[in-house]
Parts: structure tokens; C-alpha cells; sequence
């Protein structure tokens, strides 16, 4: 039974779907014949990376905004971001001609930066302040309580949450048998929303929230009963990565989270390439999440309707190579080593005719000869076709007397050494 004190009612959103008319899209709501015959179910995507500002973000700050009394308004908003919510603040900015400041970290790509003002246009200040997400909060809050200005939270805010759950309205209203519904859990402000929504209307639809496995803030928090602030995270999944949860989206989704699923950022990353080579769907990792975690489920959705949220497309560009990197890490196809090899001519030849496999490539290799010792360390990596040629080759490197260190499982020493 749904505790009904600890959601967000249904009229709210209504109110909230009102505000935000001839502002938020409805996004579609499309059937892909790809994924559904893969995973032998009814699979439907609610594309928010087709929403105005190329994610669900608009919603929540636009009926935020929107919410607030015009002189306090008048005297400006802000908000700190480095993503999506920094977007749609800005658009809902200009659309209500209001004056408002972005606090964004000084390592926010230029992209985003670029971004935020081409949606804000003059009504949008963007302030660079510290080296993370936390850092720009606190400078954010800083400048609210000098200026009075009015903050306007990502997530953990009642009028946000109900702007974000406007998307279970549009996607009952397309499709209104929905047996399994995934949604993206990051702060829990889209997931404290949409499962408000559903609980109430269509209870029988199975609710399973997706967070990154590096950052799983959401995950500890129910289990521990109480909010988690996490000591460190993998911010990769950047639009779902964060330390702490909302208070207030916790309790929400304490009452309509079915299941919470991890899912490994490598996972995601595959997820995003094969998404853009299958259905030329251009998604951010955040948005991926809910398609990357079906191979955990396949068997729980077989012959189901299943609904899946992608969340937002604002991927960089820049971003892909990293993203191609961990994806073929995570599906064994490329591996880094510290191997040593005496330190004379023809050593490195030997490894090659030896050791590789006739589909084996050298992507990565750097060596500097140290004349006063007899062998010497070298960091190589190596691309393979299929993942079954990684025991094979190991093996012959054991045969071959070569001393090596597998670097996959040590992040923080690969990316110091390549």
C-alpha cells in the first residue's frame, strides 16, 4: 500500500502540466522494433532527449519558476550546475524574462558553457566557481543569501519534483498499459516524480529505479534507512552522479521504487554507442542507463510492455573516445599491461612473433631504455577481436617467461600511466 502523505498527489503534477504548457514538449513515446525483439517484449522509449532543452530538466525549473511570486521573482534566481539542470534554468529564464545566475564549476566544458547562454540568452549570468559540482553549491549559496536571490534546486523541491513527474502523464496517455517502468536515479527528483504519478494512477505498473554503480547514492540510502552522503564517486555518469541524494525525493522514493538496479558505467558506455549505431540515438550516459541495465532484467520482462525513460542527450562530443575506451574495457576487448622485457635487441621482436595473437593489435605502447639494468618496463595495450583471446594470451606470455601486470582492474594507475 502507497503511503499517500509521502507523495507527490496528482494534482500537483496536473498544476505542474498546466505551467508548462507551450513550454515542455511531449516527447514521444516510440515502440523500438530493435530492442523489442532483442529482449522479446514490447519495448517503448520516452525520448526527453528530444525536450526543448534536450533533456526532462525543463520541466522541474520551469514549474519551479513559474511557482514563484512575481516580486520575488523580480529580484533574480540562481541555481548551481554543470549539466542539464544549468539548461533548462536558463531557458525557463528567458521564457519568463527573469534575471538569474548560473554557478557552474571551472572545469565545465566549454560546450555546456556555450549552451547555457545560447538558452539564456541576456536574462542568464554564468559565474565559474571552484573545481566540482560542490564547490560551485556552496558559492551558489553564497551569492543567494548576499544578493537575495532565489536558488532554485536541481531536485530536492516539491514544485521540481512535480514538474518531472509530468513525463508518467505523457508517457499513460500514449501508452496506457505499462507493465514495467525504468526510470534514471540520480538526485530521485525525476524518480520521486514519475513513480508519484504511477503509483497513484496505474499501481500495478512495477517501478525500478537505475543508478550508476559508481556513484550509488540512491541504493545506499534505502538500505541504510536514511540519507547516505557518499566520501567518493565515480562522476562519469554525470547527469546521475551525486554524493547525496534529496531528503525529500528519498522519502518518495522510499514509497514508489519497486527495485533499484546498478549498472556499470563500461555497461552504459556500450549502451550508448550501440544506441547511436542501431537507432541514431544520440544519448548522454545518464540517459543511457535505463537501456544498459535490460540485460539484468531480460528474463523479468520477457513478453512484458516495458517503458524505458532516456533521460537526456546533451552528450560532448569530445566525450566519445573515452566513452569508445571504457566500453571496450568493460567488454574485455582492450587490456593494458606492465610487462618486462630484457633489454637487448630483438626482445621486443620476440614478444611479437610469440606472444600476440595473429588478431591481436598494440593500441598503446611506451618504453624509455634504462641502459644500467637488464630489463625494462613497458606499458602496452592491446586490442583484441574476441574477448575469449584474452586467457590465450596471457597464457602465452607465461610460457614466454614475460612478467606482467594486468593494469583493467586498477583505474587509478592506468589512467596515470596512459
Amino acid at each position: 500500500m502507497v503511503n499517500t502523505q509521502h507523495i507527490i498527489s496528482v494534482q500537483e503534477i496536473m498544476k505542474a502540466k498546466q505551467a508548462l504548457k507551450g513550454i515542455a514538449r511531449h516527447t514521444p513515446l516510440e515502440l523500438n522494433d530493435h530492442l523489442s525483439e532483442k529482449y522479446n517484449c514490447n519495448l517503448y522509449l520516452k525520448r526527453e532527449d528530444l525536450q526543448v532543452v534536450r533533456s526532462y530538466k525543463i520541466r522541474g525549473a520551469y514549474n519551479k519558476m513559474k511557482s514563484l511570486a512575481s516580486e520575488v521573482l523580480a529580484k533574480g534566481v540562481i541555481c548551481a550546475s554543470a549539466g542539464n539542470h544549468a539548461q533548462g534554468f536558463a531557458y525557463a529564464c528567458k521564457k519568463l524574462q527573469v534575471k538569474g545566475k548560473v554557478v557552474m564549476p571551472v572545469t565545465t566544458t566549454q560546450q555546456k558553457i556555450s549552451a547555457v547562454q545560447r538558452l539564456g540568452k541576456q536574462y542568464v549570468e554564468i559565474v565559474l566557481q571552484g573545481d566540482t559540482y560542490d564547490d560551485a553549491y556552496y558559492a551558489a549559496i553564497a551569492l543567494k543569501e548576499k544578493e537575495g536571490l532565489s536558488f532554485i534546486h536541481p531536485f530536492s523541491d516539491e514544485k521540481i519534483i512535480a514538474g518531472q513527474g509530468t513525463i508518467a502523464d505523457e508517457i499513460l496517455e500514449d501508452a496506457n498499459d505499462i507493465d514495467i517502468l525504468l526510470i534514471p536515479v540520480g538526485g530521485g527528483g525525476l524518480s520521486a516524480g514519475v513513480g508519484s504519478y504511477f503509483k497513484q494512477i496505474s499501481n500495478n505498473t512495477k517501478i525500478i529505479g537505475v543508478e550508476p554503480a559508481g556513484a550509488p547514492a540512491m541504493q545506499q540510502s534505502l538500505q541504510k534507512g536514511e540519507v547516505v552522503t557518499l566520501t567518493k564517486i565515480d562522476g562519469f555518469v554525470d547527469g546521475a552522479a551525486v554524493r547525496e541524494v534529496g531528503h525529500i525525493n528519498f522519502e518518495i522514493c522510499q514509497n514508489v521504487l519497486d527495485e533499484l538496479l546498478l549498472v556499470d558505467e563500461g555497461k552504459i558506455c556500450s549502451t550508448i554507442l550501440d544506441l547511436y549505431n542501431e537507432a541514431a540515438i544520440v544519448v548522454e550516459p545518464a540517459g543511457a542507463m535505463t537501456i544498459a541495465v535490460l540485460d539484468q532484467i531480460k528474463d523479468k520482462i520477457e513478453g512484458k510492455n516495458v517503458c524505458c525513460i532516456i533521460s537526456g542527450g546533451n552528450n560532448d562530443i569530445t566525450r566519445m573516445a573515452d566513452i569508445k575506451e571504457r566500453s571496450m574495457i568493460y567488454e574485455g576487448l582492450k587490456h593494458y599491461f606492465v610487462i618486462r622485457l630484457a633489454q637487448r635487441a630483438g626482445a621486443l621482436k620476440e614478444f611479437l612473433a610469440n606472444v600476440l595473437g595473429p588478431d591481436d593489435d598494440i593500441c598503446f605502447f611506451e618504453y624509455t631504455k634504462k641502459t644500467s639494468r637488464t630489463s625494462g618496463p613497458i606499458v602496452i595495450g592491446i586490442e583484441l577481436k574476441d574477448k575469449s583471446d584474452f586467457k590465450p594470451l596471457t597464457i602465452r606470455m607465461e610460457q614466454n617467461g614475460i612478467q606482467y601486470r594486468h593494469l583493467n582492474n586498477s583505474p587509478d594507475l592506468l589512467t596515470f600511466l596512459t
